[in-house]
């Protein structure tokens, strides 16, 4: 008995391995014979080589570099290498940063595990690249005990100055506090009734520049703090004045760029305007040379290279100097309004004027180029503000906006202060096509195959006297449900938008309404819906799935115990009330976090399809897909393969010495049993984790194999659990009989008898069919176990 078993065990492997080695096969040569119809197939010499080195980006048909590489191709080096002073080692440091030392302080110090030192990577007069002397901290500073000593920064400024900058240097490392202590350090710093020392100042600058490098997170939780509104405000007056103390010698940091210039010199009434440039660099930080001031400009000049360009009229006033300053983001300016969710470009540029001028003389003229991937977004809709200090908030009054040209929005305000532009993006989803033929053929089989299935359980649920019906019923309908969902409903109907690829069609030019976010979200109630249906009946299926193998489990392994008292109920309160509270959970949290922003649902859903999504930048980590999907059907499809294993090694294929039919015909029946519960368990969705691997073509082929037995679940179990009974069979022999009967009476050519006569004939013809028939039975199984006391008969 021994080597029966082993060969039992052989042949099944051997027709496992065999079915889906053909499979695969078969779908690999399949797929390449496509290909070459569509003319897909090329030589690896015809791959296109990477045009950005080094970690570039190409975005609008240029490179956009890391800080530690420049040139059209990222190609040119713009780092300082490893270095070491002294007893202090740096890692390598891009042009204008400062580097933190490796060595830190230690743990017994306020300062544990900040940096004990910085120094900073720089351009000489000849464009060469140096490091320049190391800066070093005192380990038991901290940036509350500086705010202590703003009392005399009149005569430790530089020394305030240059801990701020050290303690600031890990911006990672930086808490909302440490953002509110800083900004309040620096800001006194600037202040000119303080007297700080002109390079304390262009220290605080970098304090500044490295306080913008803190997450947008950080900022939104030290916005939130009883001052905060003050704090930021006094540090952008404050440095708005110093704008003016320049000269003509820029201060530029990769987040911030002040500069100034002398306008009126002994009535030069020639003097028309100011035109302050921000060049496009080959990275999204700021540096020297990027910024440029021209005098006696009576209209604005942008060309390819301009990211923005503000015009300050100067003609009739009597200026004598003018200070810009330009920050590489908004995070010092906090709104209550504009609610900030992408990485765009958000510069800020200010301008001001020795004298302050609030009327129409002082009017400015600004264009402004944003950086964004013009390919994946379409500009929705700007508003051309200011930031009001009163307000702490950004404002429209003043301000209008005029024609886009060339790519540039152009705005007017007829005041100085601090400009931007918001704008909203809609980003250009790639909808899928729909289901192919494949998919819907397999879907469609798998509908009607449960429909039949449910009909004929109930309808013969009396004469079966099972409780197997209600738990198979359950499964059936959430996944009947479900497939109906996913034909009909998982397309977005968004997709039939017509989108325009112009950037002014949408923008309104007379209307310079305030913006209230930054990415414009297509609400879509329906798509929702649909999403929020497939999630409960996705999640019903898998969970009805886990109880039907709990189910068995408890029929076949614990046979000589009676089920659980109320098992049934227990099950139905489960089945659909856990996918329930999952879903109401999931949508309750997200819908909190939003508010009543619409925003909402993208962070539920996919905008492609209507199912669950994967947020943003966060990926599948922080995904609903992940968390309140993927997870619970993992842990069942976990708990179902230990089961099946349970059940197929000590039920299905333990040796029965009563048996007395062939070997052949065991082994069959063993299959179809394994099969049989195999496709109640839910096996074959491990195969969907198959399709996470990163070849295109390993995951297509692990597609179509994924396709192949579970859009035609449902089909699966109308073969094994309904044409596999004694009663469909007989009521399907019925149905045949009383056809022939009617065909009989029928007159008909002799020679080409109806369909369903010879099919009624070939089946009689044949009595080892009828045997096979028999054998597909679920009844063979438990008549199998109780040969073998596996089974409880009164179960």
């Amino acid at each position: 008995m021994a080597s029966s078993h082993a060969c039992n065990l052989r042949v099944l492997v051997a027709v496992v391995c065999g079915l889906l080695t053909a499979v695969v096969l078969g779908l690999g040569i399949w797929r390449l014979v496509i290909r070459i119809q569509r003319g897909t197939v090329t030589s690896t010499s015809s791959t296109p080589i990477e045009f950005c080195k080094n970690g570039g980006t190409r975005q609008n048909g240029r490179c956009i570099c890391p800080e530690e590489w420049k040139g059209l191709r990222c190609t040119i080096i713009n780092f300082c290498e490893n270095s070491t002073y002294g007893r202090f080692t740096f890692n390598r440091i891009p042009v204008g940063r400062y580097g933190s030392s490796l060595q830190v302080c230690d743990e017994s110090t306020l300062n544990a595990g900040n940096p004990l030192a910085v120094r900073q990577c720089s351009l000489n007069e000849n464009g060469e690249i140096e490091l320049q002397n190391v800066t070093i901290g005192n380990c038991n500073q901290t940036l509350e005990n500086l705010e202590n000593q703003i009392v005399n920064i009149s005569t430790q400024s530089q020394n305030i100055s240059n801990e701020a900058q050290i303690l600031t240097s890990n911006a990672s490392n930086l808490t909302p506090e440490n953002i509110m202590s800083a900004t309040r350090v620096v800001g006194q710093i600037f202040n000119t009734s303080r007297n700080a020392s002109s390079e304390a100042k262009k220290v605080a600058v970098t304090t500044v520049s490295q306080l913008l490098d803190a997450s947008e997170d950080v900022f939104q939780r030290a916005a939130t703090a009883a001052d905060s509104d003050d704090t930021f405000s006094t540090l952008i007056e404050q440095m708005e004045t110093y704008s003016l103390s320049l000269s003509d010698q820029p201060v530029v940091e990769p987040n911030i760029a002040i500069q100034s210039v002398n306008v009126y010199s002994g009535g030069n009434e020639g003097s028309t305007g100011v035109l302050f440039t921000v060049l496009k660099g080959t990275s999204n930080s700021l540096t020297p040379g990027s910024t440029r001031v021209n005098v006696d400009v009576d209209k604005l000049n942008p060309n390819e290279q301009t990211e923005l360009q503000l015009l300050l009229n100067t003609s009739k006033t009597n200026v004598k100097a003018c200070g810009f300053v330009v920050y590489q983001n908004n995070k010092l300016f906090q709104s209550k309004t504009f609610i900030t969710k992408s990485d765009f470009s958000q510069k800020i540029v200010s301008s001001k004027t020795d004298e302050n001028v609030e009327d129409q003389s002082a009017s400015v003229e600004m264009v402004f180029n944003p950086r964004y991937n013009r390919t994946e977004f379409q500009l929705h809709s700007y508003a051309c503000v200011y930031w009001n200090f009163s307000m702490k908030d950004w404002d429209t009054h003043g301000c209008h906006k005029q024609k886009v040209t060339d790519g540039f929005l152009h705005c007017h305000c007829n005041h100085t202060t601090n400009f931007a532009v918001l704008m909203s993006f809609k980003k250009e989803y790639k909808y899928p096509e729909s289901l192919d033929v494949f998919s819907t053929f397999g879907c469609a089989l798998s509908i009607a195959g449960l429909a039949l299935t449910i009909i004929f359980q109930i309808g013969t649920r009396k004469v079966r006297k099972t409780s197997v019906t209600w738990v198979l019923v359950s499964l059936c309908a959430s996944m009947l449900i479900f497939n109906l969902f996913f034909v009909f409903g998982i397309e977005n109907s968004n997709k039939n938008i017509k989108t325009s690829n112009s950037e002014t069609n949408n923008t309104d030019l007379n209307s310079n309404v305030m913006l209230r976010q930054d990415t414009v979200v297509i609400s879509n109630p329906k798509c929702t819906a649909i999403a929020i249906l497939l999630h409960y009946f996705g999640l019903a299926t898998f969970v009805w799935m886990g109880l039907s193998a709990a189910q068995l489990y408890f029929l076949l392994i614990r046979t000589m115990k009676p089920l659980p008292q109320h098992f049934i109920l227990f099950n139905s309160l489960i089945g659909w009330g856990v996918p329930a509270i999952v879903v109401a959970l999931t949508v309750g949290i997200i819908c909190s976090q939003n508010g009543n922003n619409s925003q909402w649902e993208l962070d539920y859903r996919q905008e492609e399809i209507c199912w669950l999504a994967t947020q943003g930048s966060s990926g599948l980590i922080a995904s609903p897909l992940l968390w309140s999907f993927i997870v619970p059907v993992t842990l069942i499809i976990i708990s179902n393969i230990v089961m099946f294993i349970i059940i197929v090694v000590k039920v299905l294929w333990k040796n029965n010495q009563n048996l007395t039919s062939t070997k052949k015909v065991s082994s069959l029946k063993k299959i179809l049993s394994t099969l049989s519960v195999a496709v109640v368990f839910g096996i074959t969705w491990i195969l969907a984790y198959l399709m996470l691997t990163d070849n295109d073509d390993i995951r297509l082929i692990f597609s179509y194999i994924f396709c192949v037995f579970n859009t035609t679940q449902g089909l699966q179990i109308f073969i094994l659990y309904t044409v596999r009974t004694k009663i469909f069979q007989s009521k399907a022999s019925e149905v045949l009989k009383s056809l022939s009967s009617t065909a009989g009476r029928v007159k008909v050519l002799p020679s080409k008898p109806r369909l369903h006569v010879r099919m009624y004939n070939m089946i009689r013809s044949f009595p080892a069919l009828n045997e096979r028939f028999r054998l597909l039975e679920p009844s063979t199984l438990s008549e199998e176990m109780s040969e073998s006391d596996q089974v409880n008969p009164s179960t």
